[in-house]
């Protein structure tokens, strides 16, 4: 893989077919390997990382970007200013954009600093808990710039650590290894995130993602106007339980949380008692968890579902509208009398109109009356690129459930 040097000034030059700069010239970021002329400008003479600069069949410049010619998205664009090539000076300017966005947002220093292409970064997530800062790289073109991004991460936040948290499924599309190492200082075992002074402890190599879920933060901020006093809560696909002890410190009387991982049970657990409250834990899977709790006669006034992606790729969504209806279904059987349902997706590849009709679907079959109340989205952390709308994955819609009527 070719590692870029700060100091590149110089790139080739990759040209589109004509008509497909249409897409590009609207405001998005990728290139498809069959949008390439690959007579004029051969995509297979480029190693992966290596930089070019995107041109119009008519030799119309549309950006600088860095190239993988093994992955379907073969080029994506970081700067579309000629002046202004892919280095370190971009990408210091990348980040203090990033990090004044967040400023403005958020008092104290927990959330996420980069979203990928939603901050002129693609490829790349950066999350800050505190002085620690968690990566995570996805193509192969970041990977060749990490270097330099370590460099100006340190820079710019003079953090104790960045941590390299490169184990995600993702990069096989990218043929990158799977790693996870730090790129500089002293990395905890732990991470702290703080959410609307609440304080929370996860793993961090054991983790999911990079340890913590900041796309839910206002999500689960929202759930403290629909609670009332003394209602039981059921909080399902739990991980270290941010959506249960939300829930206890506005004043819900239990929480109940559902994970197949012990590990997030434990520290469930452990930041239930660092923000006095009390909860009880499950060790099941979601589907098989809810079941259980049916059959022994158990029930909640509140459930929330956040469940990891049941769709990954498009082949996927039939399977994947079946178990968000299925998991649907469970959640209302639980749900005593009259209750709130929040149902959440972070599957891109599931609209929102098709979790509506999953949720609809199962209210039909149990025999249950729904209004939703709000729907939610990612944090502000997380930007949505309004010209890429794989940028806006995250749903959550809160529901008032009720007997049928009618």
């Amino acid at each position: 893989m070719t590692s870029v040097s700060p100091s590149s000034s110089s790139a080739r030059e990759l040209r589109l077919k004509r008509g497909e700069e249409r897409r590009l010239s609207a405001g998005h970021l990728w290139v498809f390997s069959n949008e390439i002329d690959s007579d004029a400008t051969p995509l297979a003479t480029f190693e992966p990382g290596d930089l070019a600069e995107i041109k119009s069949q008519r030799g119309q410049f549309l950006g600088h970007a860095y190239v993988n010619p093994h992955a379907l998205i073969c080029a994506r664009i970081l700067s579309r200013s000629p002046t202004q090539p892919i280095g370190r000076e971009l990408i210091d300017a990348r980040l203090r954009a990033a990090l004044t966005l967040r400023e403005r947002l958020y008092r104290d220093p927990y959330y996420r600093l980069v979203f990928g292409e939603s901050d002129g970064l693609p490829g790349l997530v950066l999350d800050r808990y505190a002085d620690v800062l968690v990566g995570q790289i996805a193509t192969a073109g970041m990977e060749a710039l990490k270097d330099i991004v370590a460099d100006a991460v340190r820079g710019l936040l003079s953090p104790a650590g960045l941590y390299w948290k490169n184990d995600s499924a993702a990069r096989q599309l990218e043929q990158l290894p799977q790693l996870a190492q730090a790129a500089f200082g002293e990395i905890p075992a732990e991470i702290t995130a703080v959410e609307a002074g609440l304080r929370f402890q996860a793993p961090l190599t054991q983790g999911q993602k990079t340890g913590w879920f900041y796309d839910q933060t206002h999500d689960r901020a929202r759930l403290a106007r629909y609670l009332w006093p003394q209602a039981r809560v059921l909080d399902v696909c739990s991980y270290a339980g941010a959506w249960a002890i939300t829930a206890l410190k506005a004043g819900a009387a239990t929480a109940t949380c559902i994970d197949s991982s012990q590990t997030a049970l434990d520290f469930a657990r452990r930041n239930a008692q660092a923000n006095q409250v009390a909860l009880e834990t499950i060790r099941s899977d979601a589907f098989e968890g809810m079941k259980a709790l049916q059959e022994r006669g158990e029930r909640f006034d509140v459930v929330v579902l956040d469940p990891p992606a049941f769709i990954k790729r498009k082949k996927d969504i039939p399977q994947g509208q079946a178990a968000y209806r299925k998991l649907n279904q469970l959640a209302l059987s639980l749900i005593d009398g009259e209750g709130l349902l929040v149902s959440c997706s972070c599957s891109y590849h599931l609209a929102p109109e098709d979790l509506v009709a999953a949720i609809q679907a199962a209210a039909r079959h149990t025999g249950r009356f729904v209004q939703i109340l709000e729907s939610g989205g990612q944090s502000p952390d997380h930007p949505v690129h309004p010209a890429i709308p794989e940028t806006r994955y995250l749903k959550a819609f809160f529901c008032r459930v009720a007997r049928e009527v009618g």
